[in-house]
């Protein structure tokens, strides 16, 4: 048998060689660490479903938030758990909520960090829901003046980086207008522009105590199996004055991902969620794969579909690795 000239295994024959020619490198500069920062002092409640993940309090967040600049990760995005909740989320929007305090303590103490925050009110209300709802329905024009209360809030008391994941239509553009009215026209928005209907969400849900008392989220996230929809919503989320756009769940819509950056040239971000950090916890946990590798493997793949940036759970860890190496 005559062998090709090219021999591709000729540049595979050590680490030295397979990283002269590797396409795809991840870096810990791509990685944003998502917290729940939740009331009270010295406060850790661990999350049960997502081993190494727990919600802490306003200062624990703050030593969270040194560790994580220490090991070279850029950001931080913050979920709150309030005190209460209500049909509203009222406290979605308070000046002295708890994501703007953790803001404002994160910046006075970890002034390096980029702090992102989610807007949304599905943490705060007690059905569980991302907006206000009537007669059954959530309802989308109404929810857009409390989703922007909520960036200005999170914009006043320092947050680089707001970060819609509610998924009403016209909420970018909402939200543009009332940070630039107020003042904060150099603050960004990354859009959660194409957020599914998904199954991978559980662990999430039982965080922050945002599983819907009643129906589902379908009615208003991306159906699973619609993939040009995605890039007409976030088609529309960049016309609004979104900066970032953000693909969720990240590993099942790695497509999306690939097609999102091939068509616009957009900064984009995916979301190595709560179920798909879960997944690999478990199967390390009982010997089914090597969870490192299992780790960086399903984040390089984020990376390689034309991710800029991944929020993962696995951030810390990873980083941990990158810096071995």
């Amino acid at each position: 048998m005559e062998f090709p000239i090219y021999r591709p295994r000729r540049l595979r024959r050590n680490e030295r060689l397979r990283e002269l020619v590797r396409e795809t490198t991840l870096s810990t500069k791509n990685l944003i660490y998502p917290l729940f920062v939740g009331p009270g002092k010295n406060h850790t409640r661990p999350v049960s479903s997502m081993p190494g993940v727990a919600e802490l309090s306003v200062d624990l967040t703050v030593k969270e938030c040194r560790e994580v600049e220490s090991l070279g990760i850029p950001a931080v995005i913050l979920f709150g758990i309030p005190e209460r909740k209500d049909p509203l989320g009222s406290e979605a929007y308070l000046d002295d909520g708890t994501v703007q305090r953790a803001v404002r303590a994160i910046k006075e103490n970890v002034p390096g960090l980029l702090v992102f925050t989610d807007v949304c009110l599905c943490e705060y209300t007690d059905h569980g829901h991302c907006g206000i709802v009537e007669g059954g329905e959530v309802e989308n024009d109404r929810t857009l003046e409390l989703l922007a209360k909520t960036a200005v809030t999170h914009a006043r008391a320092g947050a680089d980086i707001v970060a819609p994941s509610d998924m009403m239509d016209g909420r970018v553009g909402a939200i543009r207008a009332a940070l630039d009215q107020n003042g904060f026209q150099q603050v960004a928005i990354m859009a959660y522009a194409a957020k599914y209907a998904s199954a991978f969400y559980g662990p999430f849900r039982e965080a922050a105590g945002s599983t819907p008392r009643f129906g589902d989220r379908r009615s208003y996230q991306m159906d699973p199996g619609n993939a040009d929809e995605a890039l007409r919503e976030i088609e529309l989320d960049i016309r609004e004055g979104a900066d970032i756009v953000l693909v969720k769940p990240a590993l099942a819509y790695l497509d999306i991902v690939y097609r999102a950056k091939k068509k616009f040239g957009y900064p984009v971000a995916a979301y190595n969620v709560s179920g798909e950090y879960a997944m690999i916890k478990a199967a390390g946990a009982n010997g089914w794969l090597e969870e490192e590798r299992a780790m960086m493997e399903a984040l390089l793949s984020i990376k390689r579909a034309g991710a800029d940036m991944i929020l993962t759970y696995f951030a810390k860890d990873a980083a941990r690795l990158l810096r071995a190496a």
